[in-house]
């Protein structure tokens, strides 16, 4: 016990012969700066992934709680989640809510969500039976593009999502959702669409968001094929 006290003494004495060393060089602090302390989200559970999912979602919303991790917490109604079947196959990812998903707390529920359903009906798949959710959980003022160091804050959630269900393949909906699930942010959503990516294994196919496609119709059909891939995934003819 001497001896542990005695080495605990030699260390305050060289810590404050540091500070002086410092300040005699004329710092006014330590030029060190301390790695932030992230908390972690509890982990997926093992022993079996069917029945497991839906209890880890909840986990991980009680985890997320009042989130005040970033801005975005400061004026939002409803903190969105996400919704769908946890044991979901596909899972479809937006980049942040709108009003109406703010209001309503549910993502995708405004007309881009009501034409993100008339898709997911066409491709033959219900949308309780899909999960849904979006990069950023709290909607940027003015719907305005999220920006880096909210999508770092939020990021890890859509990440545990996707661990949790482990659907066999995701669609990102629009530039940004793509950019931040990749952490890529100089790839175009132009370039990309189509074209089956990678995110730990699984195959992500990268489309316009339907908010686009409501101000574009013209390019549905693009959308449509990019769907039609997803489809061949999942199993499924298209006709």
């Amino acid at each position: 016990m001497g001896r542990t006290i005695e080495a605990m003494a030699l260390s305050i004495d060289e810590i404050k012969d540091l500070l002086r060393y410092y300040h005699a060089l004329g710092f006014e602090s330590l030029p060190i700066s301390p790695r932030p302390v992230v908390p972690q989200a509890p982990q997926v559970r093992d022993g079996g992934h069917k029945g497991c999912a839906g209890e880890d979602l909840e986990e991980l919303r009680v985890f997320i709680g009042d989130c005040q991790r970033c801005r975005l917490a400061r004026q939002r109604t409803n903190l969105v989640f996400g919704s769908g079947s946890p044991d979901a196959r596909l899972i479809c990812i937006g980049e942040a809510p709108g009003r109406e998903e703010d209001l309503q707390g549910l993502p995708f529920v405004g007309d881009a969500g009501m034409l993100l359903t008339r898709l997911l009906t066409k491709m033959g798949l219900k949308r309780e039976d899909v999960y849904i959710a979006n990069i950023i959980k709290c909607r940027p003022p003015m719907n305005r593009d999220p920006e880096e160091d909210e999508i770092a804050a939020c990021r890890g959630f859509i990440e545990r999502q996707i661990e949790i269900i482990r659907p066999q393949v995701i669609m990102t909906l629009g530039r940004i959702a793509l950019q931040a699930l990749m952490n890529a942010p100089k790839l175009k959503i132009s370039a990309m669409r189509g074209r089956f990516l990678d995110f730990r294994g699984i195959p992500v196919m990268p489309t316009f968001h339907p908010a686009y496609l409501l101000r574009n119709p013209k390019d549905k059909v693009l959308t449509w094929a990019d769907a039609q891939k997803v489809m061949a995934v999942l199993g499924r003819s298209h006709g």
